[in-house]
């Protein structure tokens, strides 16, 4: 097995710079929590309680669960080995060049993918505040504003991405707290609704045990993001430190937000309603009767999408640097700034993510579908290949002394974690929408072990 001082480092070469070291605890934990509290929370959650019912809770729990087990085992390698390539770098070394290369190349794409929804997604909707100024105008704005946070320092990227997450986590917490007192009666013109919506039309559980299975497929990928933060950890002053604190605070506070949201929605209303259905915070704020607060709720819808958005250009970018600083991509990526910043690879995300907003615009319906299917299940291979990197690191990195942050009862819950995500998977082969992902995934991933061996085999005939 590959030393992890061969391999782990991370650095460029003196001569290139190295990434700055600008993050705090604070930061690390608010991009966590602003990765995954976005679009998958705000306009995902109705489709969750379309196909589980109120039972949609256990679904949330059942993938809470499962995230946290998993952000466990990668915190623990997270904490012991700080590397910007974080899961790729893992799993470099634990399984071998082959699981790093696909592991990095797949999220980069996975993400490249998303930008491009998201800058569209959020560019239609101010389009709709602001009809004068064409779609793509406001799309090439936003593009190149998120470019210059990105390349100012990282220091400047924490703090803008500290205050956007931080006013969504703020509205979550304003929308818990109505949600409790209309559930409780205590608003004026409000009576308390007891669980009448929760056990009614049609019971806890109105399509059984299969909704509940098909609510988790829904679901479980609105947690994905939450990993950036073992990536941006090797840019914080004490790396060590600081991913073994964020990774304690963040999980907890996430399933607070999940959970208790999804509980406040199905209790304060039928979970068959429309307008539950349609956009359950706005549907929620509008029966508390609270003038302005569906409104702003819109507006944070866009600010989910242009956090998770800049965050992306910052994950994107330091696994392409990572990637190539690894030899596995091309040497110009590697180039950092006067700011630490490694500037190519910012640059080349921002230029695929312009690409990947034509796609949205230009591309067939069906064609645009199948790409965005190689990407939405990639989230379970990566989680896959982090359960199986965590267990055969683990013993070696205890004999070295490294582990600062352990996961729990090894190695009965790490081979407990991998039994559960196989199990998941063969779940997703069940549901004909999942089935297709995993098809679309699986071809994804064959293309880019497919490059790797292509490259390899060049470069020995070079040698």
């Amino acid at each position: 097995m590959t030393s992890p001082d061969d391999v782990l480092t991370d650095a460029a070469s003196p001569e290139e710079g190295h990434l700055g070291t600008g993050l705090r605890v604070r930061h690390l934990t608010m991009m966590g929590l602003g990765s995954a509290i976005g679009a998958g929370l705000f306009l995902g959650t109705g489709a969750g309680i379309r196909v589980a019912g109120p039972a949609v809770l256990v679904s949330y729990l059942l993938a809470g669960l499962l995230v946290v087990l998993v952000m466990r085992m990668l915190a623990e390698m997270a904490a012991a080995i700080p590397s910007s390539g974080s899961f790729s770098t893992y799993a470099e070394v634990g399984i071998g060049r082959w699981a790093g290369f696909l592991m990095g190349w797949l999220y980069w794409a996975t993400l490249i993918m998303v930008l491009g929804v998201e800058i569209t997604a959020a560019s239609q909707v101010l389009h709709g505040w602001l009809p004068g100024l064409p779609q793509w105008v406001l799309a090439l704005v936003l593009i190149a504003g998120f470019a210059v946070v990105n390349l100012a320092g990282v220091r400047g990227f924490g703090e803008f991405e500290f205050w956007f997450a931080a006013l969504k986590v703020a509205v979550i917490v304003l929308f818990l707290v109505v949600g409790v007192l209309l559930v409780l009666g205590v608003l004026p013109g409000t009576e308390p609704v007891g669980l009448a919506n929760l056990t009614g039309h049609g019971g806890f559980a109105p399509h059984g045990f299969a909704g509940v299975v098909s609510g988790l497929l829904v679901v479980v990928f609105a947690f994905g993001g939450i990993e950036i933060i073992t990536i941006a950890a090797a840019e914080s002053a004490d790396p060590r430190r600081s991913i073994a604190t964020a990774a304690r605070s963040i999980v907890w506070r996430i399933m607070l937000f999940y959970v208790g949201s999804v509980a406040v929605m199905v209790l304060a209303l039928p979970w068959d309603s429309a307008e539950l259905l349609a956009g359950p915070f706005v549907a929620v704020l509008q029966l508390a009767g609270i003038p302005g607060l569906a409104d702003l709720m819109a507006g944070v819808v866009v600010i989910a999408l242009l956090s998770a958005f800049n965050a992306n250009v910052y994950g994107t970018s330091r696994m392409a640097y990572s990637l190539a600083s690894r030899g596995d991509g091309p040497r110009a990526l590697t180039r950092v700034s006067a700011r630490g910043v490694p500037a190519v690879s910012v640059l080349v995300s921002i230029a695929f993510a312009l690409v990947s907003v034509l796609l949205n615009g230009l591309l067939p319906e069906r064609l645009l579908g199948y790409l965005l299917n190689a990407v939405g299940s990639s989230l379970v291979v990566l989680w896959v290949l982090i359960a199986v990197s965590q267990i055969r690191l683990r013993p070696r990195l205890e004999r070295e002394g490294r582990l600062s942050v352990r996961m729990w009862a090894f190695p009965a819950l790490s081979w407990a974690t991998l039994a559960l995500l196989v199990g998941f998977v063969a779940l997703m082969l069940t549901d004909e929408a999942a089935r297709g992902q995993l098809v679309a995934t699986l071809v994804l991933c064959l293309v880019i072990v497919a490059v790797d061996v292509l490259r390899t085999r060049w470069r020995r005939r070079r040698a």
